[in-house]
């Protein structure tokens, strides 16, 4: 396997900018999980296909709606380039972009973990006269470990893996905002660096085999635990 300081550059961002949008999305997913499950209030169908509707657009498209909105013409990007603030084509575009599309795996998959939950515990946590958050911190989060968990290696896979809707507010600069998936597009384009592609989709490869394999040991362990 050979690999250049420019591909070891883009092996640390695709880690960098997968890790900073997981750690970003979970408590947002983590609160819209829980409203989703728990809190019966009108248009929650519409908060459902908002937050599942990343997995249906193409890619391109939302890093195109991305672009619109945080880009120098767009409303948010005018406020944010006021306060000194550039987003588009840095590394932190790139987690935005892997952020929005990666989302909807991590609310679906800590929601699954929230509705196998027993309500009976939570009723009788409630009849006790334990506050919302007493419930939400001693029984519907670390019944939830699970979901969590599963969500957040989801999640972080997807990341490592984004390329559409990255390419269109990032860019593919090297050594700023070309990640994995983007140094491998450059690579194809090319008959003689095939070699070079290659070698970085073993590198993505045997990430994404290190993340499921840790899923499942933590896994494991948890409901171990949880037998004892």
């Amino acid at each position: 396997m050979r690999l250049t300081p420019e591909d070891i550059i883009a092996i640390g961002l695709s880690m960098k900018v997968a890790l900073t949008a997981t750690a970003l999305s979970l408590p947002l997913g983590f609160a819209v999980a829980w409203l989703i499950v728990f809190k019966p209030f009108r248009g929650k169908v519409l908060l459902e296909v908002f937050v599942n509707l990343p997995l249906t657009l193409p890619p391109v498209v939302i890093g195109y709606f991305l672009l619109l909105t945080l880009g120098k013409n767009g409303w948010l990007g005018h406020l944010l380039a006021e306060s000194g603030i550039r987003l588009i084509f840095t590394w932190k575009a790139a987690v935005i972009a892997s952020a929005t599309v990666g989302f909807p795996l991590l609310v679906r998959s800590i929601r699954l973990g929230m509705e196998s939950i027993d309500r009976q515990l939570i009723a009788a946590s409630r009849s006790l006269g334990a506050h919302w958050y007493d419930t939400l911190l001693t029984i519907i989060l670390p019944l939830s470990l699970r979901g969590i968990l599963a969500g957040s290696s989801l999640m972080f896979a997807r990341s490592l893996g984004e390329f559409g809707a990255t390419i269109i507010v990032a860019g593919n600069i090297p050594g700023v905002t070309q990640t994995i998936p983007l140094a491998i597009y450059d690579y194809a384009s090319s008959p003689s660096s095939t070699t070079m592609a290659l070698s970085l989709c073993l590198v993505s490869v045997i990430i994404s085999v290190t993340v499921l394999f840790l899923h499942e040991l933590l896994s494991r362990k948890l409901d171990r635990s949880r037998a004892l």
